[in-house]
C-alpha cells in the first residue's frame, strides 16, 4: 500500500506539476531555440554548464534548459566531461551540475553547418 504524502510533500508536488504545466504550455519553438543556444555554446566554448547558459538565456527559457541538454546528450551531440561544478542558481543551494562538451558528432554537425553558411555567403 502506498504511503500518504505529508502536506509539505503535496504542496511541493503541486508546485512541481504547476511548473511542468507552464513549461508544456510554451511553444515547441521556444524549446528549439534553447536547443540551438546550447549547441551554439558548445561550438564556441570547449566546455560549458547550465550556469553559463542561464546567464545568456531569457528567464522564460530556463525551464527548457534541462530538456535541451538531455535531448542533445541523447542525440549524441554533447557529452558529459566527467566534471561537475556548483550551481550558481540561488534556489539550488549550490548543488552539483554537469559540465558538457560537444562530441565528435556535434563537431561534425557544426562543421557542416559552417560550410553551408559559407556556401550561401559565396553565392
Amino acid at each position: 500500500m502506498a504511503r500518504k504524502l505529508t502536506p509539505a510533500e503535496r504542496l511541493a508536488n503541486a508546485e512541481k506539476n504547476f511548473l511542468l504545466e507552464d513549461i508544456a504550455d510554451q511553444s515547441s519553438w521556444d524549446q528549439f531555440l534553447v536547443e540551438q543556444a546550447v549547441f551554439h555554446f558548445g561550438q564556441r566554448y570547449t566546455d560549458f554548464s547550465c550556469n553559463d547558459l542561464r546567464d545568456v538565456l531569457p528567464e522564460l527559457s530556463h525551464g527548457y534548459l534541462g530538456a535541451a541538454i538531455n535531448a542533445l546528450r541523447a542525440g549524441g551531440v554533447i557529452e558529459h566531461t566527467g566534471r561537475m561544478v556548483p550551481s550558481t542558481q540561488a534556489n539550488t543551494h549550490g548543488h552539483r551540475i554537469s559540465v558538457w562538451q560537444l562530441t565528435a558528432k556535434g563537431r561534425r554537425i557544426a562543421a557542416q553547418r559552417a560550410a553551408r553558411a559559407q556556401q550561401r555567403r559565396a553565392a
